[in-house]
Order: structure tokens, then C-alpha cells, then sequence
């Protein structure tokens, strides 16, 4: 008996899919472009934050750049003034080879471009490990008195943006998802409110003969189920090898300069699937219920 409830349930859904084929697509189409959407910016926030927890890793760093005219002598002096400051945990000294050498490597098959330079462009350096942030300022001014320096670099700024364009980015992000997900569940609520339209005079007199509401409703859930599933799977393919491609690229050209790796989408591919899958089912389900619940007096 259940089996027979079962199989009667699937049989309908998916003729209830295939009667209404322009709808379907639509929403189909419509659950794919949510969560396409709700993945380039789930990416991006990840990437983000990502890229803000590394450059919080230099957050408590300063850079102090020396200047090219001054002796060796004068740098340990500098080096040894530094370390005597209040606040600073450690200094490590960069000569001007070694920071070209690493530029080299961190270029990877681009390194060679760097050969073309007849002298070092790069300073002799001094990395600066605070021993808490709240010392910056205070080591800043220290420094700057400092004769032999040339420049000075620090990312407070930097990061500051990073952490507010990731809450803009959240922030728009949301609204986005919102709008787009209320605009999936119509346009399926519409797909099955034709069914039910269609299949009235028949619901009507399975309702007089005894049938269950679970027996009445089981084909149009099973039918928003589908098409929210199709949806996600659609969206997770196209999702994650645009994103593959364009790790690959940004790898590539980017990561160098910024000293960052965006994550692979390997990592993150279960989880982008089961997102998807969970969001795209809900989406049908919810605009099955509500179809039912307007136009169905079961």
C-alpha cells in the first residue's frame, strides 16, 4: 500500500513537471540564479576574510625602510635602537638581496622578469614584531625620528578597509539573497498554483472519495522539491568551475602581488553542494506550501 502511495506520489510529480515545462524551467532557471548569485558572494566574503585574517597576521608588523646611502655600522645602529623601544616583541633585519630573492620565488615562472633590473631597486629593511597593537603609535613616533630611514610602512589602514568593505559586502549581500530568494519561491508558487489549477476537478474528488491531505499534497511538495534541486545542482556546477577558473587565474596573476592564495575550490566544494542542495529544496518545498495553502482547501 505505501509503496503504491509512493510510487503514485513520484508519478504525479514529475508530470506535474513535465505539464508545465515553460514554468519549470523558469523556476529552475529562477533557484539557479539565487544561488549562483548567493555563491559569487559567499565566495567573495570568504575570500575576503581570508585576505584580512592574513593581513592581520602583518597587522602588528612595521616595515622600516632604510636608506640606500648608509653603512653597515649605521644599520646595526638602527637595528639596536629599534630593539631598545618599549613595546617592540622582536626585529628581524631583510637585506635588500634577500628581499629580491624572495620576490623571485613568490613570483614563481614571472621571477624572471625581475633579472631585467641592473641594480636592486628593493631597501635594506627592518620588520618589526609589536608585542601588542596598542604600542603602534608610539613605536611609529619613536621611529621616525630615527636618522638613516627612509620610509616606514604600516597596514592599519589597509586592513581597516578590508574589514569594512567585507561588512558592506555581508551587508549587500544579504538584501541581494532576500530579494532574489522571495522572487524563486513566487515564481515555484506559481508553477504549482498552475498544477493545482489544472488538476482541481481531480483533487476534488480524491478529497471526497477520502484521500489524505499527505496524499493530496505529496505530488506538488515532491514537484517544488525537484525543481528546487535542479536548480542547486545547475548552480553548483556553474558556481564551482567559474570559481575553479578563476582561483586558477587569480593564483596566478594576483596572489604575487598581494601574497595571498585565494581558496581552492576543492576545499570548499562539499560545502558549496550541500548549501546549495539544503537552500534549493527548502526553496521548493516552502513555495509548494505556500501555493497549497492559498489555493487548496485541503
Amino acid at each position: 500500500m505505501f509503496s503504491r502511495i509512493l510510487k503514485n506520489t513520484f508519478k504525479q510529480g514529475f508530470q506535474g513537471i513535465l505539464r508545465n515545462r515553460t514554468m519549470s524551467l523558469a523556476s529552475i532557471g529562477s533557484v539557479a540564479s539565487v544561488l549562483i548569485i548567493l555563491g559569487m558572494i559567499l565566495l567573495l566574503i570568504l575570500n575576503i576574510n581570508t585576505l584580512t585574517l592574513t593581513a592581520q597576521e602583518k597587522f602588528d608588523e612595521i616595515y622600516v625602510y632604510l636608506e640606500d646611502d648608509i653603512g653597515d655600522q649605521r644599520i646595526e645602529e638602527i637595528g639596536n635602537d629599534i630593539k631598545s623601544m618599549d613595546g617592540v616583541l622582536s626585529v628581524v633585519y631583510q637585506s635588500k638581496d634577500y628581499a629580491l630573492n624572495k620576490m623571485k620565488e613568490d613570483w614563481g615562472e614571472d621571477g624572471d622578469l625581475l633579472d631585467g633590473f641592473t641594480e636592486n631597486p628593493l631597501p635594506n629593511t627592518y620588520v618589526i614584531q609589536l608585542e601588542d597593537i596598542t604600542y603602534s603609535e608610539e613605536v611609529l613616533v619613536s621611529i621616525e625620528n630615527i636618522y638613516g630611514i627612509e620610509e616606514i610602512k604600516y597596514y592599519k589602514e589597509a586592513i581597516d578597509m578590508l574589514i569594512n568593505t567585507s561588512n558592506y559586502v555581508q551587508i549587500i549581500g544579504t538584501a541581494l539573497i532576500v530579494v532574489l530568494l522571495l522572487i524563486s519561491i513566487f515564481i515555484i508558487q506559481n508553477t504549482i498554483k498552475i498544477t493545482v489549477a489544472s488538476r482541481r476537478t481531480e483533487i476534488r474528488l480524491m478529497q471526497y472519495i477520502g484521500a489524505s491531505n499527505g496524499y493530496v499534497r505529496g505530488p506538488f511538495i515532491l514537484e517544488g522539491l525537484l525543481l528546487g534541486l535542479l536548480g542547486s545542482i545547475i548552480a553548483t556546477i556553474v558556481v564551482l568551475n567559474a570559481y575553479d577558473y578563476l582561483v586558477g587565474y587569480g593564483n596566478q596573476k594576483l596572489a604575487p602581488l598581494l601574497s595571498f592564495n585565494f581558496i581552492p575550490a576543492t576545499s570548499i566544494s562539499t560545502d558549496i553542494l550541500i548549501i546549495f542542495v539544503t537552500i534549493g529544496i527548502g526553496i521548493g518545498i516552502l513555495g509548494s506550501i505556500v501555493s497549497l495553502k492559498k489555493f487548496l482547501n485541503v
